[in-house]
């Protein structure tokens, strides 16, 4: 399905910086909560991701990521996530996370 460049606009993805990374055990699937810095405009989020096969918490705490922060907040078991973070999603689920290889600002827009 193609879409046009107005709907493209509408997904605001974003840099943040994963600050926290905390089990989440009561998830379905093996999966983290993170607490992620988008800056001063948007402030901090919080999400869950299926990231334990290739992550631990200690890799990802400071690493910045690609999150969209305009979805609706979704509630996930216990957890109410606040943003959508990306990754390319391979076999078994394996997901690898979408990120900036220059640090940069929290909160810059992807375009």
């Amino acid at each position: 399905m193609e879409i046009n460049w107005n709907d493209f606009e509408k997904v605001e993805m974003r840099i943040g910086t994963i600050l926290e990374v905390n089990d989440f055990p009561e998830a379905r699937k093996p999966a983290f909560q993170l607490l992620i810095d988008f800056g001063s405009a948007i402030g901090i989020k919080k999400s869950s991701a299926q990231i334990t096969k290739r992550y631990t918490k200690e890799e990802l705490v400071g690493k910045q990521i690609v999150a969209v922060v305009n979805f609706p907040r979704k509630q996930i078991g216990t957890f109410m996530s606040e943003c959508l973070v990306l990754g390319s999603v391979g076999d078994d689920n394996d997901i690898v996370l979408l990120t900036s290889d220059i640090e940069v600002e929290n909160g810059l827009r992807i375009g």
